[in-house]
């Protein structure tokens, strides 16, 4: 993977032998045929679910090779999108082949499920709010008395509904997720984002990285297979802690776009698009971030 310094920013794409037909927060996805799509992620970056107008260079290319090593993994776990096609085999211009090489990924076509997997292993963002006000998260009872960012007993599942770009995902209950998609399909999400997220956690730990939360998608194909899909167990999907550096009761520094979110914090924002630019500093140090957790993640010892 080379150098994200020496590479130049991808805020867009625009490929000229394919038809756009999705553009999210970072991933612009393409049609190839009926049965097979093209993902390329940018180095967009959203904060408070506003796409930001820098980007940060690199950034597309390390969730897409972090996300290709964890499917990797969970392989014997659960199939996922990936196919054994390579971009450059439906890309035919030279020059967007290098646009979005090592950013890119040919996947099957498959139906999403309308809610995102979350789990959470530590007490912290939107679960500590919750916790505080009622003792629970998202309605699952916990112990007293835990602090600010603790281990939680065991990992919890949280499902949210997908949000719509500049709009926040909303918690539901899992009874509500079982409305949705029906009981043996939540059950079956349920149980495999629980087992994905403590596999990748358990080895994350050994790496010097804590994973305190995690979302995951899943999508259904047209004989209701169940693959993982979109991204799994990167910065932008979940809460990376040095374990170095933890300690409950307080806020852990992270290895995602926490830097910029703090950085953010500082300004008199209204955190509505849009979005203010960045200083060179926090592009670079948020790009820094995101290298070093592919780089603990993935190097050989």
């Amino acid at each position: 993977m080379s150098d994200a310094n020496s590479q130049s920013a991808l805020y867009e794409s625009s490929l000229s032998g394919l038809r756009r037909i999705s553009q999210g927060k970072v991933r612009d996805i393409y049609e190839i045929d009926k049965e097979h799509l093209l993902i390329v992620a940018t180095d967009r970056l959203s904060a408070f679910d506003v796409i930001l107008p820098d980007p940060i260079p690199g950034k597309g290319a390390v969730l897409t090779q972090l996300s290709n090593f964890w499917f990797n993994r969970m392989g014997s776990i659960v199939p996922n999108h990936l196919t054994s096609r390579r971009p450059e085999d439906v890309l035919h211009d030279a020059s967007e082949r290098m646009m979005v090489a090592e950013r890119s990924v040919v996947v099957r076509r498959l139906k999403p499920l309308p809610v995102e997997a979350v789990v959470r292993g530590y007490l912290i963002g939107s679960g500590w709010k919750d916790y505080q006000v009622n003792g629970a998260v998202c309605g699952i009872p916990l112990p007293a008395g835990l602090e600010l960012a603790a281990r939680l007993p065991e990992p919890i599942f949280t499902p949210a509904t997908k949000a719509e770009i500049g709009q926040h995902d909303e918690n539901i209950s899992f009874a509500a997720m079982e409305k949705l998609v029906g009981t043996e399909l939540a059950h079956k999400v349920r149980s495999l984002a629980i087992e994905i997220y403590a596999r990748g956690a358990e080895y994350a730990r050994g790496r010097g990285i804590i994973i305190a939360d995690t979302k995951f998608e899943f999508g259904l194909d047209q004989t209701g297979k169940l693959y993982l899909i979109d991204e799994v167990l990167t910065p932008d999907s979940s809460r990376f802690w040095p374990a170095t550096e933890y300690r409950p009761g307080i806020s852990p520094p992270s290895f995602d776009k926490q830097y910029v979110r703090d950085y953010l914090e500082t300004l008199d924002w209204n955190k509505k698009a849009p979005g203010p630019k960045l200083p060179a500093e926090v592009i670079r140090r948020t790009a820094e971030k995101y290298r070093q957790a592919h780089d603990l993640l993935t190097m050989e010892h």
